[in-house]
C-alpha cells in the first residue's frame, strides 16, 4: 500500500509525484516504457507560465486579466464552452496556480528554471498578446548529478532534434551553433567545446550527459523525485483501476517484470500517460484527413497510446473530443537511415528563416511559414488538394542550406550529400527540375517563387504577411533586413524536403476540473482519480496560443493534483 500512484512519468506525472512527496506522501510512479520521461524528454522543454516571479523580477507586472484577454481572443466562443464554464474555470485555475508552481519547484527542488524573456506569444496582433516573459524552461543539467540507478532509467534525447545525439538548447546555445556556419570564431569555439565534451561523455558514459530542453526538465524532475524517496517503476503497465463499493479509485492492477500485482493507493491515482497520439485507431477516428490513422506521424513515443483515457473511461469518466483540433499539430519529415529505420523530424525553427517557402503540389504557398507549427499543419490540411495525401514541400536555395538547417539537414560545415543520397532532400539544378522530381506543378512553383522573390526584396510578404508579428521576426535571422524572415529563393541548386502532418501530443482527452480531478459523465468528480498532462483535455480548447501550452498546464495541474492529494493549503501566496 502506498499513498499515491502516478501512472506515467512525463512532466505532468513527475510534477504530481514531486509535489505530493514534498508534502509528505508516499508516492509510486508506474511507467509503461522501460525509461522515464515520455514525450516530455523529446520536447523543447519550455512551459507557458504567465505571471511568474521571473517576469516580476524583470519589471514585467502583467495583470492576469491580460492573459485572459489574450486567451479569449484566441479561443473565441470556445473559451466559455462546457458545463458551468468548464474551460474558463480550468483556465482561471491554471493562471492562478502556474506562478505558484514555478516558485515551488524553483525554491524546493532541483528543477531550476531559465526565464523565456524573449519568447513571444504566437498571435502578436491580438489583444493581450505577450512579447516575452511568459515562459520558463529548465536550466541545463548535467546527468552526473543524478544517481546512476535513476540515470539509467532516463530516456535519451530524440536523435532527430540533436546533433549526433547531443541536445542543443533553444536560445543562445543554438544561436552560437548557427553563427559557426558563418565563420564566427566564438561560435566555432562554442560548438567545438560542446561537441568534444559530448564525444567524451559518449565514450565514458555511453549517453549524452549535457541535458537541455525536455531532457533537462525530466532529468531535474526525476532527480527531485529520487531525492524525496519516490519509487519509480519502469516497464510496468497499468491494466486496470481498482475501486471500492462507493466507486472511489483505490489503486491499480499492474503487469510488470515480475508478473501481475495489485497496488493500493490510500489517497488516490493520477493518470498522466501522455494522451493517445500513438493510437492508430483513435487517430483514424478523430484526426482530419487521416483515413487509416497512419497518414499522421507523432513525435510522441509508442507508449503514448491512450492508456489513461481507456482507464478513465472504465470507471465512468467523461472525455472531451469536440475541440477546434484534436491534437497539437507539428509539421514533420521522415528521415530514412541506413539500418532501415525511419526517424521523425519536427520542423520548428527552420520554416521562419529567410530564403525558404512551403508549397503544396500545385506549387502554391498556403501559409505564413513563420507562424506557429500548429497553424502550419492546420493550413496544410486545408490546402492539400482533395483526393491527394496531405503533404507539402519546404523549398530552399543553396544560400539557405549553407546558413540554416533544412529539416534534418544541417548547415555548413556539415555536408548535404548524405541527405540527398538517401532521398531525404530532393535536389534540382533549376526550380523546374526540382518540381518535376517532387511531383509539384512546375509552372505553379516558378510563378510562386517569382512573386515571393519580388516581395522578399522589398521586405514585405503581400500574400501571407510573413514577418508582420514579433513572433514571426523572432524566428527569423536578425542579421537579415529589412525583414528577418524574408530572402529570395534564387540561387541554384535548389532543395526540397517533404513535409507531413504530425503532432507533439493530443488535445482531446479526459474531462477534468480546476483541481485536476477527473469528472464523470454526470459532471461530478470521481473520488480518488486525478489527471495531468496530455491525458486531460486541453484547457486551450484545441488552439495553440503560445509555445509551451502543453507543458505549462502539465506541470501546473500535476502540481495542483499533488497538493490536492496531500490536502495542502491552497491559499495563493503573496506576490514576492
Amino acid at each position: 500500500m502506498t499513498d499515491v500512484i502516478i501512472v506515467g512519468s512525463g512532466a505532468g506525472g513527475l510534477s504530481a509525484a514531486v509535489t505530493a512527496a514534498h508534502h509528505g506522501l508516499d508516492v509510486t510512479v508506474v511507467e509503461k516504457a522501460d525509461v522515464l520521461g515520455g514525450a516530455t524528454t523529446w520536447s523543447g522543454g519550455w512551459a507557458w507560465t504567465p505571471g511568474s516571479s521571473f517576469a516580476r523580477r524583470d519589471g514585467v507586472k502583467e495583470d492576469a486579466e491580460e492573459f485572459r484577454t489574450y486567451l479569449r481572443a484566441v479561443l473565441g466562443e470556445r473559451y466559455q464552452e462546457g458545463q458551468d464554464g468548464e474551460v474558463a474555470e480550468n483556465i482561471d485555475a491554471f493562471l492562478d496556480a502556474a506562478p505558484q508552481m514555478v516558485d515551488f519547484f524553483q525554491d524546493n527542488t532541483r528543477l531550476q528554471f531559465t526565464p523565456g524573456s524573449a519568447i513571444k506569444d504566437i498571435y502578436g496582433d491580438l489583444p493581450g498578446a505577450g512579447t516575452g516573459h511568459r515562459s520558463v524552461g529548465p536550466s541545463p543539467f548535467n546527468a552526473r548529478k543524478i544517481r546512476p540507478e535513476v540515470r539509467a532509467k532516463l530516456r535519451h534525447q530524440l536523435y532527430e532534434t540533436s546533433f549526433l545525439g547531443m541536445g542543443i538548447m533553444a536560445g543562445p546555445d543554438l544561436k552560437k551553433f548557427l553563427s559557426a556556419s558563418r565563420g564566427d570564431v566564438r561560435g566555432w569555439f562554442h560548438a567545438a567545446r560542446r561537441v568534444l565534451v559530448h564525444a567524451w561523455d559518449m565514450v565514458v558514459h555511453r549517453r549524452n550527459m549535457q541535458m537541455v530542453n525536455g531532457a533537462a526538465l525530466v532529468g531535474r524532475l526525476a532527480a527531485s523525485a529520487d531525492d524525496l524517496g519516490v519509487t519509480m517503476l519502469t516497464g510496468t503497465t497499468v491494466r486496470a483501476l481498482l475501486t471500492d463499493d462507493a466507486g472511489r479509485v483505490t489503486g491499480v492492477r499492474v503487469q510488470g517484470p515480475d508478473g501481475t500485482a495489485e497496488l493500493g493507493a490510500s489517497c488516490g491515482v493520477v493518470l498522466a500517460t501522455g494522451g493517445f497520439p500513438a493510437d492508430v485507431e483513435l487517430r483514424r477516428e478523430l484526426f482530419p484527413r487521416t483515413p487509416t490513422g497512419r497518414e499522421h506521424h507523432t513525435l510522441a513515443p509508442d507508449e503514448a497510446s491512450g492508456d489513461g483515457l481507456r482507464l478513465a473511461r472504465s470507471v465512468g469518466a467523461a472525455s472531451c473530443t469536440d475541440l477546434a483540433a484534436p491534437a497539437a499539430w507539428c509539421p514533420v519529415s521522415q528521415v530514412p537511415y541506413l539500418n532501415g529505420k525511419v526517424g521523425t523530424f519536427p520542423h520548428i525553427m527552420d520554416r521562419a528563416k529567410p530564403g525558404s517557402i512551403g508549397v503544396v503540389s500545385t506549387g502554391r504557398r498556403f501559409v505564413n511559414e513563420a507562424n506557429g507549427y500548429h497553424d502550419y499543419v492546420t493550413a496544410m490540411l486545408e490546402a492539400a488538394p482533395a483526393g491527394e495525401p496531405v503533404c507539402s514541400w519546404q523549398v530552399a536555395d543553396s544560400t539557405f542550406v549553407r546558413r540554416y538547417p533544412l529539416g534534418m539537414a544541417k548547415p555548413f560545415p556539415v555536408p548535404l550529400f548524405p541527405y540527398v543520397r538517401n532521398g531525404y532532400l530532393v535536389k534540382g539544378r533549376t526550380l523546374r527540375e526540382l518540381a518535376e522530381k517532387c511531383g509539384i506543378d512546375p509552372d505553379g512553383l516558378e510563378a510562386t517563387v517569382a512573386r515571393f522573390n519580388d516581395d522578399a526584396r522589398r521586405g514585405e510578404d503581400t500574400e501571407f504577411h510573413r514577418g508582420a508579428t514579433e513572433f514571426n521576426r523572432y524566428g527569423g535571422d536578425p542579421v537579415v533586413g529589412p525583414n528577418p524572415t524574408l530572402a529570395p529563393v534564387e540561387k541554384g541548386p535548389f532543395y526540397a524536403v517533404k513535409v507531413l502532418p504530425g503532432s507533439f501530443g493530443t488535445f482531446a482527452g479526459i474531462s477534468a476540473d480546476g483541481k485536476a480531478r477527473v469528472l464523470g459523465e454526470d459532471g461530478a468528480a470521481i473520488p480518488g482519480l486525478y489527471t495531468a498532462g496530455n491525458d486531460r483535455a486541453s484547457i486551450m480548447g484545441g488552439f495553440y496560443p503560445a509555445g509551451g501550452i502543453n507543458l505549462g498546464p502539465a506541470l501546473t495541474f500535476g502540481y495542483v493534483a499533488g497538493r490536492e492529494l496531500a490536502g495542502a493549503d491552497t491559499t495563493v501566496p503573496e506576490v514576492r
